[in-house]
């Protein structure tokens, strides 16, 4: 049986640049780079075939327009009698700092119309590769950013991470994740726009922890030793 590799987007050439379309750019990558099948017409949607690590694959861009990309989707599960387990979905994500990348399966839209629409259609127990486009700071802005084209500084980023995804895409078919979202956090580490990567708090080592915290120490008040370090510094309070 197949899994199926969903790219969201809009369809056309207005939409082609736009933010809101780098799930389309994800899933070209992927074919590109892995030699797939040129792109057809069914489910509503353009797919493409071809194997990542020794597993057949359908990628499909659903031509539905973003909010209904749940009924190509859907349609594309139904006949090859997949489940949700079966699909990844890769799609643009406002609350990641661009450049970044995450996977997670099941939870919530998060205010994503695609992915709303898919969780109509096939429930939500798939597994999820967000990738970050930042956010324009107010809300009401948020519709003209994701709509609107990638800057042109922002190839410094976006190039290496669409080739880190393409490259070990395979690894996602095979379950490692952790390292997946690592080889993408190493293709755009140091590129410009792209928030370093916070360090996880430094912790003290078992050992540490559990040697008992000592009081310091008290000094004398009288005798030989107190008399002498009255003389070395004086009587300070």
């Amino acid at each position: 049986m197949p899994l199926v590799f969903a790219g969201l987007g809009n369809p056309g050439a207005k939409y082609a640049a736009n933010r809101h379309n780098v799930g389309f750019m994800a899933v070209d990558a992927i074919a590109r780079r892995h030699s797939f099948s040129p792109w057809s017409k069914k489910f509503q949607g353009l797919i493409a075939e071809g194997t990542l690590g020794g597993e057949k694959i359908i990628l499909i861009k659903p031509q539905t327009f973003m909010n209904l990309s749940g009924q190509s989707v859907g349609e594309a599960l139904r006949f090859y009698k997949l489940g949700p387990g079966a699909l990844t979905v890769f799609y643009d994500e406002i609350d990641l700092a661009e450049g970044k990348l995450r996977i997670k399966t099941g939870g919530g839209a998060g205010g994503h119309n695609g992915i709303r629409s898919i969780d109509g259609h096939v429930g939500n127990a798939y597994r999820r590769v967000r990738i970050g486009v930042g956010h324009p700071g107010v809300k009401e802005m948020v519709q003209h950013h994701v709509l609107g084209d990638f800057d042109k500084a922002d190839r410094d980023w976006l190039e290496p991470l669409l080739d880190a995804i393409a490259d070990n895409a395979a690894m996602i078919v095979k379950g490692d994740e952790s390292g997946f979202m690592n080889k993408a956090a190493l293709a755009v580490q140091g590129k410009a726009g792209v928030e370093p990567e916070k360090p996880a708090p430094k912790q003290q080592s078992h050992i540490r922890q559990a040697r008992p915290q000592q009081a310091p120490a008290k000094l004398p008040e009288s005798g030989p030793m107190a008399a002498m370090l009255k003389k070395l510094f004086g009587n300070k309070d």
